[in-house]
């Protein structure tokens, strides 16, 4: 591994912020060229594209950052509380079903996309998804569906059951995180013309419409200027809950796994209980809603929202730095098959999308509550609108839960398609 430029995780925090700060300050321009910019390509897609430039440049790189660590573990659950905290229950009852049939489309896209992509793949380049025993591509790809159903404790799940050749599984980390990040950038692009892509689905947003009038006219009416002692509160209520959320997120996994011998199974679809990220997440968002229904939510006056998204933002930056533009092209066989993959999941709902005319939200959350999971759901969601950001969370634990079982479904489909 090349050692890139900067090394300094001081540096490079500062050197993301200053991206962040460049893209807000250019973004709020009026007049001129980047108005006529921003109005093509949305502001947090540059806030993803600028950190993927530094990396691919060899100035930054994920590999030697604890950056996208520390802004998963302590900023996005505190990011989840402060944006749940005024959540309207009800009223998200009132979206409907169309969010959990977009989400399991989404999910049956990626466990038929694999093989299909394969069977295509094999047609131009037999090679490249051959193999035996412990070398066969398909065991590889399978930690790729686990990850893009569930997440990591999924993903992981899959790397123990099919014994993929460990020497070899980075390029399946490759695959996993250009083509994730490749398909989260579009569909990032997307939001900027979400409501002519809702026109093109013929898409019924009012319950969408309506909650965020909900939440609007709440925030209007509770809106004052924010002291010091709003911060500090603020700032108390996220980070006890980061800190619950990491205690008893612990505590649950190791229990589980040392007392539950399905959980301790790799081999088990309930083998994702033995994530402490997993139960960190849930709990943090639970803190949220059960402050909900305190006077806590009056906070969301003081923007408390408004400062979850800047942990948000300061996610998405580090996700970005994951995305090394070069490497691209460095198994172009491994990649198509990524692309293949992903533009199946991305046909199929779109087809669903338009055949049960639901919005692009439940479109682009329902497909990041499975690729990207729990770290980037609620991001997507929260562009749209922060009273939405729990629809991603709620959605991305749903991908944990049927990310092992679907994974599997998958991958002995694969392994019938790269034997035909």
């Amino acid at each position: 591994m090349e050692q890139p430029l900067i090394t300094n995780d001081s540096v490079v925090f500062g050197l993301l912020t200053l991206c962040l700060g460049f893209i807000f300050y250019t973004s709020s321009k009026q007049t001129g060229f980047w108005s006529k910019f921003y109005s093509v390509v949305p502001a947090i897609l540059m806030c993803y594209v600028l950190p993927a430039i530094l990396a691919s440049a060899g100035i930054i790189s994920d590999e030697t950052s604890n950056l996208y660590f520390m802004a998963s573990r302590y900023l996005l659950p505190a990011a989840l509380v402060l944006m749940t905290l005024s959540i309207d229950l009800k009223a998200i009852a009132n979206l409907g079903s169309k969010a959990l049939i977009m989400f399991f489309t989404g999910t049956v896209g990626i466990i038929i996309g694999g093989p299909i992509a394969i069977l295509i793949v094999s047609i131009f380049s037999p090679e490249t998804v051959g193999g035996n025993d412990f070398d066969a591509v398909w065991r590889g790809l399978s930690t790729i569906a686990g990850s893009w159903i569930g997440g990591g404790a999924n993903q992981a799940a899959m790397l123990e059951i099919f014994r993929y050749n460990p020497s070899k599984y980075g390029g399946m980390v490759l695959i996993d995180i250009v083509v994730a990040n490749i398909w989260m950038a579009i569909l990032l692009f997307g939001i900027g013309r979400s409501a002519r892509i809702d026109r093109w689905l013929k898409a019924d947003t009012s319950a969408i419409t309506d909650l965020r009038k909900k939440v609007t006219a709440f925030t209007d009416k509770i809106t004052r200027v924010p002291t010091l002692n709003d911060y500090m509160i603020m700032l108390f209520l996220a980070f006890t809950a980061v800190g619950i959320a990491h205690f008893f997120g612990d505590a649950i996994s190791v229990f589980l796994e040392e007392n539950v011998a399905a959980v301790s199974n790799k081999k088990s679809f309930l083998s994702f209980l033995g994530s402490n990220f997993f139960w960190m997440v849930v709990i943090a968002t639970l803190v949220g809603i059960g402050l909900s229904f305190t006077k806590a939510k009056n906070y969301e006056g003081a923007g408390a929202s408004k400062l979850g998204g800047v942990f948000i933002y300061i996610l998405v930056a580090t996700i970005g730095m994951k995305m090394d533009l070069g490497k691209v092209l460095e198994n172009p066989g491994l990649i198509a098959i990524g692309l293949i993959w992903i533009s199946i999941h991305a046909g199929l709902l779109i087809l669903v999308a338009k055949l049960i005319k639901a919005p692009y939200f439940f479109l682009a959350v329902g497909s990041q509550a499975n690729v990207g999971g729990a770290a980037s759901a609620p991001v997507v969601a929260a562009e749209f609108h922060p009273s939405l950001t729990s629809v991603g969370v709620l959605l991305a634990v749903f991908g944990y839960v049927v990310g092992t079982g679907g994974a599997l479904l998958c991958a002995y489909l694969m392994e019938i398609a790269s034997k035909v």
